[in-house]
């Protein structure tokens, strides 16, 4: 595919980066002549300096041309224009990402595809929307749901007393009279290889352990994983930036009861006056004695999400040290995520991982509906509709030829998710949730051309 970016900060180089791993077409726009030098450098990609609104820089960009236009700039007029322009010009597919959560709502009464924009993301919604999901599934490390929660994605750390430990996926499963969850990748502790678990791999202790499941698997895997279920009720925010605030705001809506911490005291005062069901505190968040005044130690969860991720790690390990059940920080750096659970941080958020899990399915064939990948992880899990031509179509499981490096993880059928085995019949309409190894991503499409 030829793709074109707009904007080489961080959402727009790391898409960079990812989609020239995937021998894709790329071509990176930005005014910043040192951005773009940098991304010259450590990409096998073509870049051109100047201004991504002039429709002159688009056409010799051959924006008439591209398969998909990101304008992922941090100024969101800049990203409308660009799209606007660029499908004007031709282009076939255009994305925008924006900061208003009034452009991204169902209410919007304005038809941005009317306009020339195809899809909008915005970065700081959708980090907000993960931590508000890992709050509701408080004793995972992570989650993602599809289909609005008719099958979810739940990772963990298994502990010594997890029912799971020295027990091969097969014997795990008989635990249970019904199979409400399936296993669809392993990380080994202290290792950075990904396993897609057969009927004869052994679960260890340490292990990180993504399952797909349903709402009854949920409870299940509770109890089977030791994960503690912990009611969340008490929340502390560190930082009133874009994704603190939009959090701050759907927390409160949820009947959280929120402190938020933030040392701007413009930005406090704006933040106090937006939102009057929470608690505004303009402080310095990195002073402990500050937290211990304000209580830490009777909160239920701890969300850093400043603008500097030393300051996120440093200050959700203190929340530990005071026995807060769940920690959350925001982190750019990806390598960061390597060290998540050795710290004893709960969770790691990276928004330009969330962005690019969102963009990644316009570049994926086969019908894609939504996709993420496994933090920390080599493996991508992708939900595809099953068309009437696809190869998969009218066929049991086990009679289609997966690799062996790809796992299906459930099914949705009319809006009611289930695990599917091998006996399951795939029909049209069907969604398909299967988790691959970045190995077999091509064959896997293809069985759902």
């Amino acid at each position: 595919m030829k793709i074109l970016i707009a904007g080489a900060g961080e959402v727009g180089y790391h898409l960079a980066k990812l989609f020239s791993y995937e021998s894709h077409d790329i071509m990176l726009i930005d005014v910043n002549e040192e951005r773009l030098s940098y991304a010259d450098k450590n990409l096998d990609i073509q870049t051109i300096e100047g201004d991504a609104t002039s429709p002159k820089l688009l056409t010799d960009a051959n924006a008439h041309s591209a398969d998909l236009v990101i304008a992922a700039t941090s100024n969101q007029s800049i990203n409308i224009n660009v799209c606007i322009f660029a499908k004007q010009l031709g282009s076939k597919r255009t994305v925008a990402r924006v900061r208003s959560q009034e452009l991204i709502s169902k209410k919007l009464k304005i038809n941005l595809k009317d306009l020339g924009i195809d899809e909008v993301i915005s970065p700081e919604f959708l980090a907000a929307d993960e931590i508000k999901l890992l709050l509701n599934q408080s004793g995972f490390t992570d989650t993602f749901e599809f289909d609005e929660g008719a099958l979810r994605m739940i990772g963990v750390t298994l502990r010594t007393q997890a029912a799971f430990v020295g027990k091969t996926v097969k014997e795990a499963a008989e635990v249970y009279p019904g199979i409400h969850f399936v296993p669809i990748a392993i990380q080994r502790h202290g290792t950075q290889y990904t396993v897609i678990p057969r009927g004869d791999t052994q679960f260890k202790r340490g292990d990180q352990v993504y399952f797909v499941t349903d709402d009854e698997g949920v409870e299940e895997l509770y109890n089977l994983t030791g994960a503690d279920k912990r009611i969340i009720k008490n929340v502390m925010i560190l930082g009133g930036s874009n994704i603190g605030k939009m959090l701050a705001r759907e927390l409160a809506e949820c009947k959280y009861n929120v402190k938020l911490i933030e040392r701007n005291e413009k930005k406090a005062f704006e933040i106090a006056d937006e939102i009057s069901d929470i608690l505004v505190i303009h402080e310095d968040g990195r002073n402990v004695g500050l937290l211990e005044d304000e209580n830490i130690s009777k909160m239920d969860a701890f969300i850093s999400v400043t603008g500097n991720s030393e300051t996120n790690i440093m200050s959700s390990l203190i929340a530990k040290t005071k026995k807060v059940k769940k920690t959350i920080a925001l982190v750019e750096n990806m390598d960061y995520f390597q060290l998540s659970h050795n710290m004893g941080i709960d969770s790691f958020v990276n928004k330009k991982l969330i962005a690019a899990n969102d963009i990644f399915r316009f570049i994926r064939k086969g019908n894609l509906v939504s996709m993420t990948k496994l933090n920390n992880m080599n493996a991508e899990l992708l939900e595809f509709k099953v068309k009437k031509s696809s190869m998969v179509c009218n066929h049991k499981i086990s009679d289609i030829d997966f690799p062996r490096t790809s796992v299906v993880g459930g099914v949705i059928r009319d809006g009611k998710g289930e695990i599917a085995l091998g006996d399951f019949v795939v029909k049209e309409g069907d969604r398909l949730v299967v988790c691959c190894l970045p190995k077999s991503i091509k064959r896997v499409e293809i069985l759902f051309s």
